[in-house]
């Protein structure tokens, strides 16, 4: 009977775990959105990485949304690193080799990422 309780206990902890997972995955995972119509594109001084501003629509419930994604030119890895909404412009500029400036918000393009949902 022990031995059948704590096989279902944790059976049940990992079902949790798989359903808090796919929640995240599914509701607030940054890197699955896409872009749709690119605003703007510009490589960075010494030309490693790119940004590429997306203006996204949100359909006919929610306002426009711009994605910002960096490209590693050296491995043409790409992630998202910027999701604010509503927005509908895009201001980009770089501040050295690794960082840069959208809309104002400095991100460090190896590991930072700005999503509004999350401010």
């Amino acid at each position: 009977m022990k031995n059948k309780l704590i096989t279902v206990s944790i059976m049940f902890i990992a079902l949790m775990g798989i359903a808090g997972y796919g929640i995240y995955w599914a509701f607030f995972d940054v890197q699955r959105i896409n872009g749709q119509d690119i605003l703007t594109e510009l490589a960075s001084p010494n030309n490693t990485y790119t940004v590429t501003a997306y203006l996204n629509n949100g359909g006919a419930t929610t306002d426009y949304a711009v994605l910002c994604t960096v490209t590693n030119n050296q491995t043409s890895k790409s992630k998202n690193i910027y999701w604010n909404s509503p927005c509908q412009t895009a201001a980009v500029a770089w501040v050295d080799d690794v960082t840069v400036m959208i809309n104002e918000v400095e991100l460090d393009v190896r590991h930072d990422v700005f999503d509004y949902r999350r401010q």
